[in-house]
């Protein structure tokens, strides 16, 4: 008897209503759940065909039905197909999408730094507040699993988890059914202390792997500033005005602007400040002594947040003397805000 696809959505109904309440599923339950617009007679056949193919059983008599083994297995190859093949096209994706965006943040900051005649710096968007997509455990070798973490925005990540105990295969496929069930869709936030402990007892002696996958959910979804590229240009605009073009002032404005992990650090923080201001139009000014950078003290410092959608954020700086037009670079400022999504979404044909 072959596996046609009306069978094939009930036995993926079964399984998903089991995984959700831990309950043997009847036939009324999977009659409400799917889209086959079939009678829970016509479903009690079917499940009847499936139980007879191995692929759901009878706990005991009058009760539902559950996933066998076999079910299960049939069940995760496809989901497993299904997903690698989705982490494929998004890693393609995002390596295609980060190269253009890449090209664009470029020209845009020397755009800016040839309209405003200051230094300009931008920093490429990452993803705040995301919920997580997909979780996929693979076996590396008896001491390793690779957890592959996709997050919202088409972010994924890899992270090596070392085991405690010895992992078969059939438990690494259930715990990833338990982990996709219970997280996907979730923001870290959104994952409390109830659903970890969960987690933990249906996994047993693997347990650790629960503390191990949150360590590389939390890294995969978390803005590391480390991890945030930043463009700059325009930095012999300095030498431009004479109060920062003495040697001392010059050479340490220069320097600031070749660490790019400092100006990383500024503008997350600018950014995080930005985000707890209500009402915020976005921009922020720092005069002199309010910079956030101690070499840019005898300078103005005004930055903007763009955002690109689907929770990515980046923070755009321009840095200049204090008597700045700070019209015409609030005014450049909020043109580019404005623009960069379309720029952005250009960069996906």
């Amino acid at each position: 008897m072959e596996l046609d696809e009306r069978k094939c959505k009930i036995l993926k109904a079964i399984i998903q209503t089991y995984l959700e309440t831990g309950e043997p599923v009847g036939s009324r339950t999977i009659s409400k759940y799917t889209d086959l617009n079939l009678s829970s007679a016509t479903i009690r056949n079917e499940m009847s065909d499936l139980e007879e193919m191995g692929y759901i059983m009878q706990p005991h008599t009058s009760a539902g039905r559950i996933p066998s083994d076999r079910g299960y297995r049939l069940y995760v190859d496809q989901l497993m197909k299904e997903k690698e093949r989705e982490v494929a096209d998004i890693q393609e994706l995002a390596i295609r999408k980060t190269d253009r965006l890449e090209k664009v943040l470029q020209q845009v900051v020397r755009i800016l730094a040839s309209n405003t005649h200051y230094a300009t710096m931008i920093t490429g968007p990452q993803i705040h507040q995301t919920k997580l997509k997909f979780i996929q455990l693979s076996k590396v070798s008896e001491e390793q699993l690779l957890a592959v973490i996709v997050a919202e925005g088409n972010m994924v990540k890899n992270q090596m988890i070392s085991l405690e105990d010895a992992i078969n295969d059939e438990q690494i496929l259930k715990l990833n059914l338990m982990l996709n069930t219970q997280l996907n869709g979730l923001t870290m936030e959104e994952i409390n202390l109830g659903m970890i402990t969960k987690l933990k007892e249906q996994a047993g002696i693997h347990s650790s792997v629960i503390n191990s996958v949150l360590d590389a959910v939390a890294a995969a979804i978390a803005v590391d500033a480390e991890d945030v590229p930043v463009y700059t240009s325009g930095a012999t605009n300095f030498l431009k005005y004479p109060e920062l073009s003495d040697n001392q002032k010059a050479s340490e404005l220069l320097s600031a602007f070749e660490e790019k992990q400092v100006l990383a650090d500024m503008l997350k923080d600018v950014e995080g400040e930005d985000e707890n201001q209500e009402g915020s139009t976005g921009i922020q000014i720092y005069i002199g002594d309010e910079s956030p950078i101690q070499t840019m003290k005898d300078c103005s410092v005004v930055t903007a947040t763009y955002e690109l959608g689907d929770g990515m954020r980046g923070t755009i700086g321009i840095v200049g003397p204090k008597r700045m037009d700070y019209e015409n670079v609030v005014d450049n400022l909020k043109t580019l805000k404005g623009q960069l999504d379309g720029i952005f979404k250009k960069t996906d044909t």
